[in-house]
């Protein structure tokens, strides 16, 4: 009504529509067009379009007369500059509502327009422009291109900033920021992190302040504006952020609450919880009773969820429930924290006890499971809580884990061998659905819960009957593969890498306690081979040092088991491998100079400082292996004079004062030595010609002056 050409525009519904069209595709100039035109804006605005008609109208005018109108800045006598503007707009909109048109290039390049439209300033007469532009965001965003065009295109900071500012139709763009999140979380804050937190602060503000229904219904919105990276904790908005959301959350959870209210508030700690660990959590007396108050509440509520697990209830409480393991999985991590603990030794010692309960439920279900229900996403949250448990407390619920083991290992090997899809977890705001799709691995979260089992006799030997050994080798083989396809060196630990590392642990319990298997079970040979061929490709990868560690010690002790294989008979690979051991064992030791006094001593050399205390249990074992080879491979003493490994060993031992030398070194040098003189006389004499008896007496290697002295 505000403009008179519009207010002049009039007609009788649907007939009066037919004969526009007709002007509109006959008119000889624009003013002709232009009255068409107004008739049929006037139509589409109050709903008179069906898709026959539509489709009609663009049939009619394409999208030629709508960029016109876009970019006219000349309206008709008495009307609001963006009459034009509105007009197209209008059009657009109605085009939009047709999923092949709203994915058509021309509505794609016009984002920046209806990025510049939300932005500007808005008056009464332009809120129908702001409707269509919504209207036409909502259709690109469902189109297969369209939420990538929208985060490259800037609709991102347009959203934030209508939100921030309250603009008209805020509350449709929140709508469609959560929907932009929810498919490219990852892209929209590589682009707009500072816009995205403008909306975070605002919504936290809100959040903190706020004390009726809309402080839960905040907590469903809240986490899609949690990112996962970068971490809110690096950034001092994000960091007020969280506090508000820490005071906001304890003031709800420490209230009387149903459960209606509870889960959304429990989902929204989880999600903090899963991006920022417990680092939002401020120390003190506050900080430890509001954890200890989260964890104590998830452990309550998979324990009424899951002892008595009614199949309707449980489905409609997956996704708290998820939500509660990780709040219990920080809750296991807390508790074994000792440097700046968030909490105190009492607390620990009941939520070890509560989460012990919860635990007790989640073996009770999974003992429920039935073969059908193996895909469910929930089963393998379930599963792999229960190994950050088994991880961790080795001694509470054996009985009931040595029970479970048999489902555990079918459960791992069957998603092993299909490489089941990981379908996204049943908690869209607690796991991002980008990269999705990869198979899950259940087995890389139970590896550190059976390498402590396999140390003990009962749960190894249920491990052993269910075919774990086979399926570890099987695993450890394809993750050496995932490992070698990716040769980027100089990354972080990888999960990879970690599991490789686990599984070796598993194996050596294996060949300590049950050497009979490694024998007589044909996956370990096809084992051993893998390993020759490994380390040499590993070993001169120094960011990799603790894995070669694993490979070498643990292919010197199989070696020993499987001395007689051909595979061990002086082959090339044999030699390799052994010499890379020899390398890897060799170069540990340097001298240097010594704070003390004017003398130089023994010391880890440069190259395995940083990662000495995780080698050097397996250095130490390596040495011992390698001594219980030595007389089993009768070609090894010459691989070990070709690296002239006993003449820098015997400069060493000259140069470094013998104080500075400890007790288990010692006794791991002789071991090797005293066998390398036993089989070999080419060894013994070069021990000798080094000084070896001099310096046996000297360090107190009694068994090695006395294998130098015999005849």
């Amino acid at each position: 009504a505000a403009c008179p050409a519009m207010a002049s525009a009039s007609g009788d519904g649907r007939s009066t529509l037919r004969r526009c069209l007709g002007v509109l595709r006959d008119a000889r100039n624009d003013s002709e067009q232009f009255a068409a035109l107004l008739l049929v804006t006037k139509a589409v605005r109050a709903g008179e379009v069906d898709a026959k008609t539509r489709r009609q109208i663009f049939d009619a005018i394409g999208f030629t007369f709508p960029n016109r109108l876009l970019t006219s800045r000349q309206p008709p006598a008495g009307c609001p500059e963006h009459t034009f503007r509105a007009l197209g707009l209008t059009l657009l909109a109605c085009f939009c509502t047709d999923p092949e048109l709203a994915g058509h290039s021309q509505i794609l390049n016009k984002i920046p327009t209806f990025n510049d439209i939300l932005v500007s300033p808005c008056g009464p007469d332009s809120t129908s422009m702001i409707d269509d532009v919504y209207q036409c965001l909502s259709a690109v965003m469902a189109t297969a291109r369209g939420p990538r065009e929208l985060v490259t295109k800037g609709t991102v900071p347009a959203l934030c900033q209508a939100y921030v500012n309250r603009s008209y139709g805020s509350d449709r763009a929140l709508t469609l920021l959560l929907g932009l999140l929810a498919v490219a979380e990852a892209k929209c804050w590589q682009r707009d992190a500072p816009h995205l937190l403008a909306v975070l602060s605002k919504l936290s503000d809100d959040f903190l302040k706020t004390e009726d229904v809309t402080k839960f219904e905040l907590c469903e919105v809240l986490p899609r504006f949690i990112p996962l990276s970068p971490p809110l904790t690096q950034d001092s908005q994000g960091c007020e952020c969280l506090h508000r959301l820490y005071k906001g959350l304890a003031n709800i959870l420490g209230s009387k609450l149903s459960p209606s209210q509870r889960d959304p508030a429990l989902k929204l700690a989880a999600c903090i919880v899963q991006a920022c660990g417990s680092e939002w959590i401020p120390a003190g007396s506050a900080g430890s009773k509001f954890l200890a108050l989260l964890v104590n509440l998830a452990c309550v509520e998979v324990r009424l969820t899951l002892e008595e697990p009614d199949p309707v209830e449980v489905e409609g409480k997956k996704e708290v429930v998820t939500a509660c393991y990780v709040l219990i999985e920080t809750g296991i991590q807390e508790c074994l924290r000792e440097e700046e603990p968030l909490l105190e030794e009492v607390q620990k010692m009941q939520l070890m006890r509560i989460m012990e309960e919860a635990f007790g439920a989640v073996i009770f279900y999974l003992r429920q499971i039935k073969q059908e229900e193996l895909q469910d996403p929930f089963i393998f949250a379930s599963v792999r809580i229960l190994g950050a448990w088994m991880a961790e407390e080795t001694s509470s619920l054996k009985q009931e884990i040595c029970e479970l083991l048999p489902f555990l290992v079918h459960y791992a090997k069957k998603l092993f061998k299909e490489g089941s899809p990981a379908a996204s977890l049943p908690q869209p705001e607690l796991v991002s659905t980008e990269g999705s799709g990869l198979p899950q691995d259940a087995l890389r979260f139970l590896l550190p819960g059976f390498c402590h089992l396999t140390a003990e006799d009962r749960p190894r030997d249920i491990l052993i009957s269910e075919g774990a050994p086979a399926l570890l080798c099987e695993y450890f083989l394809h993750q050496w593969e995932v490992l070698t396809s990716k040769p980027e060196s100089l990354t972080p630990l990888t999960s990879t890498e970690m599991s490789l590392q686990t599984t070796c642990g598993i194996f050596l319990n294996l060949v300590v306690t049950a050497p009979d298997l490694i024998r007589r079970d044909k996956t370990f040979s096809s084992l051993m081979d893998m390993l020759l061929k490994s380390l040499p490709l590993l070993l001169p990868q120094k960011d990799r040092l603790v894995l070669a560690a694993n490979i070498a010690t643990l292919g010197l002790m199989m070696a020993r088991i499987l001395a007689r294989s051909a595979v061990l008979q002086g082959t090339q690979p044999a030699k390799e491998f052994f010499g890379a051991a020899i390398r890897f064992l060799s170069q540990a030791h340097t001298a240097q100079a010594d704070a003390g006094s004017d003398g130089l001593a023994m010391a880890v050399s440069p190259a395995y400082v940083g990662a000495w205390a995780d080698t050097r249990e397996l250095w130490l074992l390596g040495m011992q292996a390698l001594a219980g080879c030595v007389p089993l491979l009768p070609w090894l003493p010459q691989a070990v004079l070709q690296a002239r490994w006993l003449e820098s060993l015997s400069e060493l031992l000259t140069r470094v004062a013998p104080a500075s030398v400890d007790f288990e070194l010692v006794a791991a040098f002789q071991g090797v030595l005293v066998e390398l003189a036993r089989a070999s006389e080419p060894c013994r004499d070069v021990i000798l010609s080094h000084h070896g008896a001099e310096w046996a007496n000297l360090y107190g290697m009694a068994a090695l002056e006395q294998c130098l002295s015999e005849q």
